[in-house]
């Protein structure tokens, strides 16, 4: 019998720097369960599966632009663990086809400045950007264009802070790359303010999936069906930039079972979309709106 696969997520390694900012969440009492059990060990999971994959790869990049802090602390645990982004890397290095670049940015420049001093203190190549996501992602498409040598395939790893981030520019000048991208396409908040991007003066999502007021006949549509719609809306332009959507779209919910997060896999080709059905597929991970 094979051995289990190493996961980075299993892994805690002491924090660095514990006196660097950390995400403990929206209340500061910190982040769900839910976070390295379902989102963190997929990511994790589709890395491990690909790592033959990524060998034939000169550079090998990932662009992450809602970096955070790096480090987070799950409510109830005395412990930090490490994000994202840092969870990803130390997969890659597990993997033995360890990232030659890695993109990494934030609004806010302590986290920004945090998750690089733990990158840098991992011996992770980075290079950090300060700003919203809508202006660092074309400076780190003009980066990975620099790269000179050899072949590059790039990951996006696209975890907003709400949807209303989910620019579809920011994905648009992400998808000149050579590049598959895994989104976190908040539910949740489309839930909650589905009716208001409707009305033309209440509307946040706009930047999301621009022209879908103007697409979807919402006066023919009850109200129960307009998550649905908004979703499949936005999924079809995001398609439109030549890449295929996987139907396995993990559901994230929080501690309570409620959904937060579907987890969304775009690739330009068929090894990619297979490895991630492998790996994603469950009782209640396929496109169900």
């Amino acid at each position: 019998m094979l051995a289990k696969a190493l996961l980075a997520v299993e892994i805690t390694p002491p924090d660095p720097f514990p006196g660097l900012c950390i995400e403990r969440g929206p209340e500061d009492k910190g982040v769900g369960y839910w976070v390295p059990s379902s989102k963190h060990r997929l990511l994790c999971e589709y890395l491990n599966a690909t790592k033959h994959a990524w060998k034939k790869w000169d550079n090998r990049v990932l662009l992450d632009p809602f970096c955070g802090p790096g480090r987070i602390q799950v409510k109830g645990e005395t412990q930090t663990r490490e994000g994202g982004t840092l969870v990803a890397c130390r997969q890659m290095a597990l993997n033995n086809v360890p990232f030659t670049h890695v993109f990494t940015g934030d609004i806010d420049s302590d986290r920004a400045n945090a998750c690089e001093a733990r990158l840098k203190a991992s011996g992770f190549p980075v290079r950090s950007f300060i700003g919203p996501a809508s202006e660092t992602v074309p400076r780190m498409v003009d980066a990975v264009r620099q790269i000179r040598s050899g072949g590059t395939l790039c990951f996006a790893y696209i975890d907003p802070y709400n949807l209303a981030l989910l620019d579809f520019e920011m994905l648009k000048k992400i998808s000149t790359l050579h590049v598959d991208l895994t989104t976190h396409f908040s539910t949740m908040n489309l839930r909650r303010n589905v009716e208001m991007e409707f009305d033309a003066d209440r509307a946040r999502f706009d930047s999301v999936a621009p022209g879908c007021r103007a697409a979807i006949q919402v006066d023919k549509l009850p109200k129960s069906e307009l998550v649905g719609a908004f979703f499949r809306y936005w999924l079809n332009q995001v398609s439109g930039l030549n890449f295929s959507t996987a139907r396995e779209m993990p559901l994230i919910p929080n501690d309570s079972g409620h959904e937060i997060y579907r987890l969304v896999f775009f690739a330009r080709h068929e090894l990619p979309l297979r490895i991630w059905a492998d790996v994603a597929r469950g009782p209640q991970q396929s496109f169900g709106f």
